[in-house]
């Protein structure tokens, strides 16, 4: 009975998204290239370096390499090995989902239990620098100042889901069920160069097919990614466009009058929970009499990542044995403790870091802050470049592979 519901949910909402797309297909036309333009300007090109060199590192032994070197520190902290700092690393510094790719490559190649993915994966996953500084402080509120409080707050917030979720999994482990053995030997360089070497000498790929599948696996990821950041850029206008997002809206009213929110960051809100770049826009629209109440909401969506990366995320790990559900409780417990920490320190994090003007000039802003808004710009400006010729770099070793078989 309950796979029947299950199905007939499944085919009432694929079928009520079908005549809403015929109802408004201008609407849904110019949502489909909204997200494409995202998604060809920024994001392809953002993430594709990233995704090719993990592929090699983890090729190349490096990933061992380091996973030797930080086992004293990730085992005891989050209760995974150490390979799980470079997803983590890697997660932080280009952002989602390279966490979760990064957390199933590990897993497939048997360096991860079960439990020790999904640990890795609920904390691995974070947002970019780029993004926060670039995007959400420069390009949305205007104020680089804001991209410190902002980083600082999301960045110690999933610091600290790491460390909850090392308690994940416990009883599992505990019965033998998902134990990984490591020997406990002592960390050495020499030792670390050792399990590099001998990770390398595994892979019997030449060079060039090394190459090849990590261009080709990372532009796979990517064109997934791309396909939801359309869908929901599409989703989320319809819904919308038929009054549900408002509907839902005023039960998010009501439970920001509760908390003393302002109601009219309710339906900004809802919209970040599906899309985080669209909901942080539109919060950046209203944050004239209530600025602090709108960081704390831009804080939460960020932590809670939005419906779209979640799906991303969800399709990533689908062809592993992790599971979402932790990933998805992180998310809400990441939200969470990172809104908390902007009340915190939102008064000495950006009220009190003064800017004295001398001139036009402010001395106190650091020219690395103002940097991201001229890094986000440029990338506008050679994205499409950059995935134009990586695209076409795919076709050619897909056409010459196909050639010799």
């Amino acid at each position: 009975m309950k796979s029947i519901m299950k199905t007939f949910l499944l085919a009432g909402s694929a079928i009520f998204i079908a005549i809403i797309l015929i109802s408004f297909p201008q609407d849904a036309y110019e949502a489909s290239i909204r997200g494409l333009n995202m998604w060809w300007e920024i994001v392809f090109p953002s993430l594709l370096p990233f995704f090719i060199t993990a592929e090699l590192l983890l090729s190349f032994g490096v990933v061992r390499f380091i996973g030797v070197l930080f086992e004293p520190i990730m085992r005891p902290l989050f209760k995974v090995p150490g390979t799980g700092s470079f997803a983590w690393i890697m997660g932080m510094a280009s952002g989602y989902p390279t966490g979760a790719k990064i957390s199933v490559r590990l897993r497939e190649s048997k360096q991860l239990t079960q439990i020790e993915a999904e640990r890795l994966v609920s904390f691995s996953n974070a947002s970019s620098p780029l993004f926060i500084f670039g995007a959400i402080s420069v390009g949305f509120f205007y104020d680089a100042k804001l991209g410190i409080l902002i980083a600082v707050a999301h960045y110690c917030s999933n610091f600290l889901v790491g460390l909850c979720m090392r308690f994940y999994g416990r009883k599992a482990e505990k019965r033998g069920q998902q134990i990984m053995p490591h020997k406990k030997e002592k960390v050495t360089l020499k030792r670390a160069l050792h399990e590099m070497h001998a990770t390398r000498m595994e892979d019997k790929r030449p060079l060039g097919e090394i190459l090849g599948d990590a261009v080709i696996q990372s532009i796979q990821t990517l064109v997934m990614v791309g396909g939801f950041i359309i869908l929901f850029s599409v989703l989320t206008t319809l819904l919308y466009l038929v009054n549900i997002t408002s509907s839902i809206s005023l039960i998010i009213e009501q439970v920001f009058i509760y908390i003393q929110f302002p109601v009219n960051l309710a339906l900004p809100f809802i919209s970040g929970l599906f899309e985080i770049t669209v909901g942080a826009n539109l919060i950046s629209k209203l944050t004239n009499d209530y600025f602090l109440s709108s960081i704390v909401l831009v804080s939460f969506i960020l932590g809670f990542h939005g419906f779209s990366i979640q799906a991303q995320v969800a399709s990533i790990l689908s062809k592993t044995d992790i599971r979402f559900a932790p990933y998805f409780f992180a998310r809400i417990l990441h939200g969470f403790i990172a809104s908390f920490l902007t009340i915190l320190l939102y008064r000495p994090l950006y009220l009190n870091r003064q800017v004295i003007n001398i001139g036009d000039v402010p001395v106190t802003t650091p020219v690395a802050e103002q940097n991201w808004g001229i890094i986000m710009s440029n990338l506008q400006h050679i994205g499409p470049a950059i995935s134009f010729v990586f695209l076409g770099l795919a076709i050619f070793i897909l056409m010459k592979r196909m050639r010799r078989a």
